[in-house]
């Protein structure tokens, strides 16, 4: 932040301010991150030890998931340990609200995500509409450009993020009304005008979420209207996988373009959808993919069958 700044720390108003209502969102939350992180920990493992999930579409997975671990706890260790807390800070330095803190960090892993869900719709469409090529044209070498890729993206987008509120001066009042440090909440706190930072931030976000979600959506058009030509078995098995990708991405879709397309504003309404998107979405998308697609499941039988077999031994 600037030097002129004599603010270094804000308090935080948290989701509710009922110490009773706060307790009771520990108890339900503290679960939920506990499941996201086994869950999504357990795909990641699956994937990298299972060889029979070598398939593009495993190794996006698996990325997948290991990013929604680490989106999930940029902000929900935090925000659970301050629902025991009654007053909530939070420092505009270091790894707290500042350049290296939860700014960054959320929005690097939330657009390499968006862009890891364009891989994986890439890669459907390449199995579904040109099935004869697939092994040429998805190889390993191009999984791995992809990937990193998509980490390349997401960092040079928080590098954006970071860059705007840099400048941003912090001289009072210092009380944010959110749950974790956002772009939005900050600006409301700036001793500044901040039209033209509100500006940048619906582009860089809101426009890249949209942007985003248009491509998706056509490729899986594209797909779905391809799917007539294959048999009556290979529509099914496409479209669960479809169906899978599909509920993923209005998941985490929906809540981004509600927050970031729209002008520099505060709602309370704000806060429970981005409880939705930090906290609720990536412990679904371990069970949407893994109820929904058998070789995941077996895979993760067998491979704790072995593990139950090596610890009887």
């Amino acid at each position: 932040m600037a030097s002129t700044n004599n603010v270094t720390e804000l308090i935080i108003t948290g989701l509710f301010q009922d110490p009773e209502v706060q307790r009771v969102c520990f108890v339900l939350f503290l679960p939920v991150y506990l499941a996201t992180v086994v869950g999504n920990g357990l795909i990641v493992v699956t994937v990298s030890v299972s060889k029979s999930l070598r398939s593009p579409m495993y190794f996006f997975l698996g990325y997948l998931s290991l990013v929604e671990i680490c989106y999930s706890s940029t902000v929900v260790p935090k925000f659970i340990t301050d629902l025991l807390v009654k007053v909530k800070t939070i420092s505009l330095r270091g790894w707290g609200c500042g350049s290296s803190g939860s700014i960054f960090f959320s929005h690097f892993f939330g657009v390499t995500e968006i862009l890891l869900l364009m891989m994986m719709a890439y890669d459907c469409y390449v199995a579904i509409c040109k099935p004869l090529h697939y092994m040429n044209i998805m190889s390993h070498q191009l999984c791995h450009m992809l990937v990193a890729g998509s980490w390349l993206g997401g960092f040079i987008h928080s590098i954006i993020q970071v860059l705007i509120t840099i400048p941003l001066p912090f001289c009072g009042p210092n009380v944010m009304d959110h749950y974790f440090c956002d772009l939005q909440p900050s600006f409301k706190l700036a001793c500044k005008d901040t039209f033209v930072e509100g500006i940048v931030v619906l582009a860089n976000n809101g426009l890249i979420s949209v942007f985003s979600l248009v491509i998706l959506v056509s490729s899986y058009i594209v797909i779905l209207f391809n799917l007539r030509n294959h048999s009556t078995e290979g529509r099914r098995k496409a479209l669960s996988t479809c169906a899978s990708h599909i509920t993923v991405v209005i998941l985490f879709f929906g809540p981004a373009i509600f927050l970031y397309m729209r002008p520099l504003s505060t709602f309370t309404v704000d806060k429970l959808v981005a409880v939705f998107y930090t906290v609720i979405t990536p412990m679904l998308n371990p069970i949407i993919y893994t109820l929904r697609n058998a070789e995941v499941k077996i895979s993760m039988r067998k491979l704790w069958g072995k593990r139950e077999n090596s610890g009887m031994e």
